[in-house]
């Protein structure tokens, strides 16, 4: 297996200044999302809404790629340009989920294991040669609570995650390997980083096993944060800290980059973590970002599912990722939220 333009399109998706929008929500999530702004889910409504993020004039400047669902991947703006095609126009590369979500672990009460492995070498073989996908992004949920998670649930979802990454380089995709240690609970900042070393441990060591290509993915994972409903919430930097030091002991440098997942933070919150992390010294691969919410948060508000508000919308979508991109660099400042009116 020939890896090296796989290399190009991994090292390409963490470039300087740039990461990632994740715009790959099932229809459930979508839902969701266009009911909190009292929008229909239809085909066209959300396809009307992925269309108002896709062609923002300059998003290119500071998303590298961008995570499709199986429904968008196949749609096209209203002009009949392929969204795939629109993407590639601003130098953005298109991408897919390419799981079928998360269920029940069986045995296991309140674990779940992700499903999407059967049928999947032919479903990658479509997105990369008749759709055009260039990586891919499959997700693992890990939860911590009472007596949780056990080391079934982490092995098992280790093993399939890197059965996936295996498929993805031999299709000649890029894979996006996302162990995703929830932030929901009473739990300690000292217990996420727990969970989150003893998950990636096993993501690595699975990984190996299956002879994926480190150079040639990318890791999305979570931040290190205090559980939500644990009364004293870590600060910026106690995060930023923590973070690194969990991906220092396990993530080998050979991985081009991490980018990671806002896992329901705020917008705000998702960037100055960020930030605060690419101030941090040693760092040996590029920290990006991989964010849905924390970027379409702000354009869902604007947008409100009106064609009137689409200049609007996009406006606040091109100043979220500005932001997110001085985060790169760690640059940005709370004044930068002011400049909202110009950027």
């Amino acid at each position: 297996m020939k890896t090296e333009n796989l290399e190009g399109v991994a090292r390409k998706l963490v470039a300087p200044g740039k990461g990632i929008l994740a715009a790959d929500e099932s229809l459930g999530t979508m839902e969701k999302r266009l009911k909190s702004i009292d929008v229909p889910s239809s085909e066209e409504n959300r396809r009307a809404f992925r269309e108002v993020l896709f062609t923002t004039k300059g998003a290119g400047d500071f998303i590298s790629g961008v995570i499709l669902f199986d429904e968008t991947i196949r749609q096209k703006t209203r002009d009949g340009r392929a969204f795939v095609k629109a993407l590639e126009e601003q130098g953005i590369i298109p991408g897919i989920k390419v799981d079928k979500g998360t269920k029940a672990m069986a045995n296991f009460p309140g674990e779940k294991i992700t499903e999407g492995l059967d049928g999947l070498r032919e479903r990658l073989t479509e997105y990369r040669q008749q759709l055009s996908a260039r990586f891919t992004k499959w997700r693992a949920v890990i939860t911590i609570g009472d007596g949780i998670p056990t080391r079934s649930c982490i092995d098992t979802n280790a093993e399939l995650l890197a059965r996936y990454a295996a498929l993805s380089q031999e299709a000649d995709l890029v894979p996006i390997v996302e162990p995703e240690v929830l932030m929901d609970g009473t739990h300690t900042i000292e217990r996420q980083f727990e969970v989150t070393e003893r998950t990636l441990r096993s993501v690595f060591q699975a990984l190996a096993v299956h002879r994926v290509v480190l150079e040639a993915m990318l890791l999305k994972p979570n931040m290190v944060v205090s559980g939500k409903e644990y009364p004293q919430q870590a600060s910026v930097q106690e995060v930023a800290e923590a973070t690194v030091r969990c991906m220092k002991r396990v993530v080998p440098a050979a991985v081009p980059g991490l980018v990671f997942l806002s896992g329901g933070q705020s917008d705000l919150q998702a960037t100055e973590h960020l930030n605060a992390m690419n101030r941090l010294e040693g760092l040996p691969w590029q920290l990006s970002f991989s964010y849905g919410r924390a970027l379409q948060a702000p354009v869902l508000k604007a947008w409100k599912g009106d064609a009137a508000n689409v200049a609007a919308a996009q406006q606040a979508f091109h100043h979220r990722a500005w932001c997110n991109s001085q985060a790169r660099f760690g640059k940005y400042t709370e004044e930068m939220e002011a400049r909202k009116a110009t950027a």
